[in-house]
């Protein structure tokens, strides 16, 4: 659905969220989201080209979110890293298809705009406030990747 460099990068940015304007360093941000540090580094640097995030230098320095948690969406996000294929016409450049779509990359088409759509609606705001019950997967620390997905509150 997405690629894993969209995934790091929301990945930090939700736990960016979730220090309350405190700016964070790559270490910190990786210890708590369990992203590789070099791989981070990388995805950070987008993001503050992207307009994401702020990097700050010095010995208060990190990263900081430029918009609030309400204001930023999902897809600003995905968007500043590796933007949702659209297709507009066949990537394969069959003629006879001319400027339609063929069946399947319409129906791939269509989900991408859902996917869009969703992602579009859904701030980092509403990743950080679920229920108690159940833990973000960015608030890794001392845990186990498993302990993030499964409902504390059921069994």
């Amino acid at each position: 659905m997405i690629s894993q460099t969209a995934e790091y990068a929301l990945r930090a940015i939700v736990f960016l969220a979730d220090q309350d304007g405190q700016p964070q360093t790559t270490a910190k941000i990786s210890e708590g989201t369990q992203i590789p540090a070099g791989y981070l580094a990388k995805v950070m640097q987008v993001l503050n080209r992207g307009g994401i995030v702020n990097a700050q230098r010095g010995l208060y320095g990190g990263f900081t979110l430029i918009k609030t948690p309400e204001e930023l969406t999902v897809l600003e996000v995905i968007n500043a890293v590796e933007p949702i294929q659209r297709y507009y016409e066949c990537p394969l450049k069959i003629p006879h298809h001319g400027p339609e779509l063929c069946p399947l990359h319409r129906k791939l088409d269509d989900a991408a705009q859902l996917l869009q759509q969703s992602f579009g609606e859904s701030t980092i705001a509403s990743l950080i406030s679920v229920p108690e019950t159940r833990r973000p997967l960015c608030r890794m620390s001392g845990s186990s990747p498993t302990d993030n997905i499964v409902d504390k509150g059921s069994g």
